[in-house]
């Protein structure tokens, strides 16, 4: 039985490879969808294709996301190459890239040459952990690109992209000692293993993990299942009981041990406050392993919800 891409024409099937790769193909994709040289050409001429390199080109136009330029630097250099450094902090959401260089990593110490506004980076380092993708890109994993831009940040920029990534649930302390251990001798790496050796021993949680012991701990309470990782007047919380305007964050010691993490989170804690919302806070360990912490949730869910004249009170200049 023939598949639904044997009844697509070569351009059908262009089309669909473009859709899911941010608007850009690899020249062996091209030929595997049917066109030849001449009618890859011919497409070049007329418009339809747009090459950015040698191998790459756009489809139907450039108006390239900045996920289709990072793919297409990536299939620029080949089998293995990788999003890395700058450019795949900016693409896990670790910091802001101002700069126009692409950054890939090729899994080799020599040839790949440099292509106009790719900053190659040589490695024979790069193994299987270090290797993810990002939706469609081929990218370093959070940890290999910490330790990357380790060796190109300042302490204070570095601390906070690893408190980014440790806000966002990304940071995985056990792979960040490994791509220590393997590379102790790369640029950043002491500085890496020391804001690393900082954060106590308090197990990083992935967003998974505390939805799971808030599941337990309302079911074990009796309580009702809160909404997760919702938006309240513009902000994400981790729980929220809509009708009684109650918000529980839930913090680590890494996301919280710095100075400019804890104003954050006291701005908006007065932010949702003044929205009429009842904000607490309960630490990882607290809500693992405190039974306390059921006790002081069925008392505030037990309580009325602010009531409109105090919420309008309470949203007043």
């Amino acid at each position: 039985m023939a598949h639904a891409d044997d009844r697509l024409g070569p351009d059908a099937r262009v089309a669909e490879i473009a859709t899911a790769q941010y608007g850009v193909v690899h020249h062996a994709q091209l030929r595997a969808a049917g066109l030849g040289v001449g009618a890859i050409n011919r497409r070049v001429r007329t418009g339809r294709l747009h090459r950015l390199y040698v191998s790459v080109f756009a489809v139907g136009h450039t108006h390239l996301s900045r996920e289709g330029r990072w793919l297409a630097a990536v299939l620029a250099l080949g089998e293995g190459a990788l999003l890395s450094h700058a450019s795949a902090a900016a693409l896990w959401g670790l910091r802001l890239t101002s700069g126009t260089a692409i950054h890939v990593t090729v899994p080799t110490d020599a040839g790949r040459s440099h292509r106009a506004g790719i900053r190659v980076h040589r490695s024979c380092t790069v193994g299987p952990t270090d290797v993810t993708r990002h939706g469609a890109i081929p990218v370093t994993s959070v940890a290999r690109t910490l330790l990357d831009i380790a060796g190109m940040l300042a302490p204070g920029p570095l601390e906070r992209a690893v408190e980014r990534s440790l806000s966002l649930r990304l940071f995985d302390l056990d792979a960040v000692n490994a791509v220590i251990g393997a590379s102790p001798r790369r640029p950043g790496a002491k500085t890496l293993a020391a804001l690393v050796a900082a954060i106590n021993d308090e197990p990083p949680l992935t967003r998974s993990d505390l939805e799971g012991l808030m599941r337990d701990r309302c079911d074990a309470g009796g309580l009702p299942r809160p909404e997760v990782n919702a938006v309240v007047a513009g902000e994400e919380v981790d729980f929220l009981w809509r009708a009684r305007r109650l918000i529980v964050e839930t913090d680590g010691h890494e996301t919280h041990g710095t100075r400019a993490a804890f104003e954050r989170d006291r701005a908006k804690d007065a932010r949702l406050t003044t929205r009429g919302y009842r904000v607490v806070r309960f630490t990882y360990r607290q809500l693992a392993y405190e039974p306390g912490v059921t006790d002081t949730m069925a008392a505030l869910l037990e309580r009325p919800a602010p009531s409109s004249a105090s919420m309008l009170g309470a949203s007043a200049p």
